[in-house]
């Protein structure tokens, strides 16, 4: 009876042991899912910070972002353009 409670010992150690790296593996993806969250927020907030700037300093004649402002500006005109193109063929 010995080897039974030996091999019974055993499936209890390992059963114990999945468990707790399920456990682990439950709460380092629960973190991860948090750290993600977090990630979120602070790309929302600096997209928004960069959004106002833009909008306080596109006009300016000098402003350490003169280049990306610039980009940004040409960018919605082509936009805009493209739009009223598609408007064009739409006929509206």
């Amino acid at each position: 009876m010995d080897f039974f409670e030996r091999v019974g010992e055993t499936i209890t150690a390992k059963g114990k042991d999945v468990a707790d790296k399920a456990k682990d593996l439950a709460e380092i993806a629960s973190l991860r899912s948090q750290i993600s969250t977090c990630e979120e927020v602070m790309k929302k907030n600096y997209l928004e910070i960069g959004k106002l700037y833009y909008e306080q300093f596109k006009e300016a004649e000098y402003n350490d972002f003169i280049e990306q402002c610039t980009a940004i500006t040409n960018a919605k005109n082509g936009v805009e353009a493209l739009e009223e193109k598609i408007r064009e063929i739409k006929g509206v």
